[in-house]
């Protein structure tokens, strides 16, 4: 196990290479070895001090984040925790390939949790199971999107063709998914995670490990007595909203407080 953990903090904006630092001012055994505010300048670091950890920002002018992984090339690239304002795409690909992220603004207890989960795999030495990851996540996003239009759901002998914008949510079932439209839900075979990133992120969001929402059927937020939320579809039906979860609502609700 290794005592210190060196990272780099890459990003084009001072003030959130100030908020990483400042997150990681607690954090006794990792020292940062650097900041760089473009691309460019990322890659010779990397190069030359082979840090450990990297926080890398995906959107930055002239090179991205993305474009600093392809030219260090990824089998050399050290782990990262990727660094985004708001993407759902991007989002939804790094969770399927496992690789973390952090919102701007940081949170602090999902800043920790995402360092803790660099720890681990740092002092695991899995870094040739993180660039695995890190080739599946390129291809991933490198890969034009198409969202279904339309599902088609065996039912009673019968083949159902639902069009997407008449689902209202969508609730995990074991191995199953349980698609709400009106009066009517059909079970299929699917999981959440591979159904939600067929689906059209303007449109639908995922509000809970469980749930799905589509956003255009979203009637109201209710506050609970512990300061938490419950979302209120257009029938009354009341949804849980979950506290990792609201980042990635943020630009479809306001929530003030």
């Amino acid at each position: 196990m290794r005592d210190t953990i060196r990272a780099l903090i890459v990003d084009d904006e001072p003030l959130a290479r100030k908020g990483v630092r400042g997150h990681l001012a607690s954090e006794i055994d990792i020292k940062v070895i650097g900041e760089c505010s473009n691309g460019f300048e990322a890659i010779a670091i990397i190069r030359k001090e082979k840090p450990d950890l990297v926080f890398l920002d995906i959107q930055m002018p002239e090179l991205d984040g993305f474009g600093v992984i392809a030219e260090i090339r990824v089998l050399e690239m050290p782990p990262v925790i990727f660094v985004t304002a708001y993407d759902a795409h991007a989002i939804r690909a790094f969770e399927v390939q496992a690789l973390d992220y952090v919102l701007k603004p940081f949170e602090a207890s999902r800043f920790r949790t995402a360092v803790s989960r660099a720890r681990s795999e740092i002092q695991r030495n899995l870094n040739g199971e993180i660039n695995s990851r890190l080739v599946n996540l390129l291809e991933e996003l490198r890969s034009p999107r198409e969202y279904f239009q339309r599902l088609a759901i065996k039912s009673n002998g019968r083949v159902n063709f639902v069009n997407i914008a008449e689902i209202d949510w969508i609730e995990a079932a074991d191995n199953y998914v349980r698609v709400h439209l009106g009066r009517e839900s059909y079970l299929i075979r699917e999981t959440m995670s591979r159904l939600e990133a067929k689906l059209d992120p303007r449109r639908f969001a995922r509000v809970h490990r469980s749930v799905i929402v589509n956003m255009g059927q979203v009637k109201q937020l209710e506050t609970m007595f512990n300061g938490e939320y419950e979302i209120v579809m257009q029938d009354g039906k009341h949804l849980p909203f979950g506290r990792a979860y609201r980042s990635r609502a943020r630009q479809f609700l306001t929530i003030s407080g």
